[in-house]
């Protein structure tokens, strides 16, 4: 039986012209298919962006909206209860002319009743006249209550009721690469800028200048890159639960990025002071001292490279002042004290920052180095007067 071919010559011209067809037909809508995915905002586009992203994708688009959304309701938490603080003074000028003198800074409600904490340096004039003007637009003359003999701290009392009180948070808990926003009335102008960044370092210690050129030693502070710009000091650092986690006080001037923030737990001891007494009480042990440093320490053949040197450098001011806690313990000039309620003093744990962790009234023991030999004493802390 002879074999049939099925493919005759017109029917393998046909099939052939099929498969050419079929072959350019799929090429044309390929074409067709790149040039409208490639299109922007054509709905083959926009259909494959919003149904055919990979895993990977819709992941990163999860976490960078949970994170946005997480910083604005931040923000909506904290913006009430900042405010704008600007400072008033009448100066007379080169040609006689009376002028008024402006400066300002940001602050915070901590009290319903209108406690509001800021930096020391933004209320340091004494002969001005302070405003404080609330997010709602409505404005108070504010009294400075107290300011804090050992931190760049202030707080301020203004006459109203029913405001909105931050939350505070635990300064303690924050991790370095954590997220922070920092709010504030930039150059005191911007009304609440928000900026964002991550907590860069803890425990720093800088040295801060103001503009009269007056400088502080400022320990233990937060560092951000959230920009921290002048109008900002005082204002809140807050973490994306929008609870006030630092103070915004410095920035690095020959460097970008670099702010510092007062952890919110120095001061929160000082808030609680204010509610109960009135003003900040923080205790003393009646001394002047220099710390101690190993080059200092080398250069004037010291028994210790860590501690405070108990010493004036002024012989008509005392070392130990009269009737106070260290002279009652015994204490001499040239005596080094090294550790305080069994803490060593260093250049990270000062003799001043370890101090504030007591009350006045309270009994602490000192440790203390005299003619090469450590003695131990208990002294009951002093009140430190304003």
């Amino acid at each position: 039986m002879p074999k049939i071919d099925f493919f005759t010559r017109a029917k393998k011209k046909r099939v052939f012209h099929f498969l050419v067809l079929a072959f350019l037909s799929g090429l044309l809508g390929g074409v067709v298919a790149v040039l409208l995915l490639f299109v922007p905002n054509s709905p083959l586009a926009r259909y494959l962006s919003q149904n055919v992203s990979s895993p990977l994708v819709q992941e990163t688009r999860k976490i960078k909206l949970e994170e946005e959304s997480a910083v604005i309701e931040a923000y909506k938490k904290i913006a009430p209860s900042v405010v704008s603080i600007v400072a008033l003074q009448e100066v007379t000028n080169f040609f006689g002319e009376e002028i008024v003198s402006r400066g300002g800074g940001t602050g915070f409600i901590v009290t319903s009743d209108g406690l509001i904490l800021t930096n020391k340096h933004v209320v340091s004039n004494l002969n001005a006249r302070y405003t404080v003007f609330l997010s709602s637009g409505k404005s108070y003359t504010a009294k400075v209550k107290s300011i804090d003999p050992f931190n760049d701290l202030a707080i301020l009392k203004i006459n109203a009721s029913g405001l909105k009180a931050v939350e505070l948070g635990d300064s303690d808990d924050l991790e370095i690469g954590q997220r922070v926003i920092a709010v504030g009335y930039a150059l005191a102008e911007f009304e609440n800028s928000v900026t964002l960044g991550i907590i860069s370092g803890k425990e720093r210690t800088v040295e801060a200048y103001g503009s009269s050129g007056g400088g502080e030693k400022l320990e233990g502070m937060l560092q951000t890159d959230a920009a921290i710009n002048p109008g900002n000091s005082g204002g809140p650092l807050v973490n994306l639960a929008g609870q006030v986690v630092g103070i915004n006080t410095a920035v690095a001037s020959q460097a970008e990025n670099i702010g510092f923030a007062i952890p919110i737990n120095v001061a929160k001891k000082a808030i609680e002071s204010v509610k109960k007494y009135g003003y900040i009480k923080r205790p003393m042990i009646g001394i002047r001292y220099v710390p101690i440093t190993p080059q200092l320490a080398k250069a004037n053949n010291l028994s210790a490279d860590y501690g405070a040197l108990i010493y004036s450098r002024d012989p008509r001011l005392f070392a130990v002042m009269p009737n106070s806690p260290a002279a009652k313990a015994g204490l001499k000039e040239g005596d080094i004290i090294i550790a305080l309620g069994g803490e060593k003093i260093d250049a990270s744990h000062s003799l001043r920052r370890l101090l504030q962790k007591y009350d006045p009234g309270q009994e602490v023991e000192i440790t203390y180095i005299r003619e090469g030999k450590e003695h131990k004493a208990k002294l009951v802390l002093d009140e430190m007067k304003q």
